[in-house]
């Protein structure tokens, strides 16, 4: 029963030290004490077009690469989602078919799920966390105005996600 014990403890501590979605460092950024929420009137039919990435958590001084950009478009099958973005220091791209699995959350394709934390009201600005904290970032369909970007730190403190550890590019 011991050695079973001591097995399930390693498997857990080795879990946590595991690389995230295709390649990403496992970072942990949010307070899982405290509880994170999704925006529920979240419309994804409403992000379809351009967006490029303007701020994102780092455990360094900088987000250590250059801004990533996604698309999101209509497929056959639905939403879908292309580009990269910049995450933990390192770019990973982002390819496939998006699907709704609640109110402001999607599935992304070897990303794991994403919550969309916040929108703005035109749909200019997004801010998507994981429920997990390894990674959050803000997306806008053009240049962020200073207010929509501190909305956006405001919300990610507010789900756990110290807005001191989000860097602008």
């Amino acid at each position: 029963m011991k050695h079973r014990i001591a097995l399930l403890v390693l498997a857990a501590l080795l879990a946590g030290c595991a690389p995230g979605p295709q390649g990403v460092t496992r970072t942990v950024y949010r307070n899982s004490a405290t509880p994170i929420w999704s925006a529920a009137a979240f419309l994804p039919a409403r992000i379809e077009g351009e967006w490029r990435q303007v701020a994102a958590f780092s455990a360094g001084e900088t987000p250590g690469c250059r801004p990533g950009a996604l698309r999101f478009q209509r497929g056959a099958s639905g939403l879908e989602v292309s580009g990269q973005l910049c995450l933990n220091g390192a770019l990973s791209r982002v390819s496939g078919p998006v699907s709704s699995t609640g109110p402001g959350r999607l599935a992304v394709p070897g990303m794991g799920e994403w919550w969309v934390i916040w929108v703005d009201s035109g749909y200019r600005t997004l801010a998507i966390a994981t429920p997990g904290g390894e990674f959050g970032f803000v997306l806008d369909r053009g240049a962020i105005s200073g207010d929509r970007l501190r909305a956006a730190a405001e919300i990610f403190d507010f789900n756990g996600y110290p807005k001191s550890r989000l860097r602008s590019f």
